[in-house]
């Protein structure tokens, strides 16, 4: 596969959301942000950049071991998994959403100390928890948190990089990548 994968540093920015989905499938979305130092020579001290908020997916077994080990807000993680650049429109103005699909989430060892656990595996998610891990992802770029969100997902969304072939109408969040 073409995927391009990427580690991010970072820490999370708000509370993760964890459900279980129809289909019995486990899903934690979290939001992490990153924010890049630098040296400025000329000043002599390091400055911070503009940071930077990813939506992270977790399936499974990776989604019901962060749940066990109540991961907070504020606490510095690694994420390691698939980028997706999602497209969508808000206000009428075309946006992109760089979104994670994790196969590795753990605390930063270098800022704190962690215990490691042994769990059991999982089987692979269907194209329906994908959709419904979109609409949790939409969520969070619509400024809510998940849980704040009623039962009804007001823009739904369509995987259109292998195409869903279900008939579902097109809404305005379509995957590029």
């Amino acid at each position: 596969m073409n995927d391009a994968l990427i580690t991010v540093v970072g820490f999370v920015a708000a509370e993760p959301h964890f459900e279980v989905l129809a289909s019995g499938t486990s899903l934690m979305s979290l939001r992490i942000g990153s924010t890049p130092r630098r040296f400025d020579r000329d000043l002599g001290q390091w400055r911070e950049e503009d940071p930077m908020f990813l939506t992270v997916s977790c399936w499974r077994s990776l989604a019901d071991n962060l749940q066990g080990c109540e991961l907070k807000r504020g606490d510095p993680v690694i994420v390691t998994g698939k980028l997706r650049i999602r497209e969508y429109t808000k206000d009428g103005q075309k946006r992109f959403s760089a979104q994670i699909e994790a196969t590795t989430v753990g605390h930063d060892l270098s800022r704190g100390v962690a215990r490691f656990q042994r769990s059991q595996r999982a089987a692979a998610n269907q194209p329906e928890d994908r959709r419904q891990a979109d609409d949790l992802a939409d969520r969070w770029l619509e400024g809510e948190q998940p849980e704040e969100a009623g039962e009804e997902v007001t823009a739904g969304a369509t995987e259109t990089a292998e195409g869903s072939g279900d008939g579902a109408e097109p809404s305005a969040f379509r995957a590029v990548a």
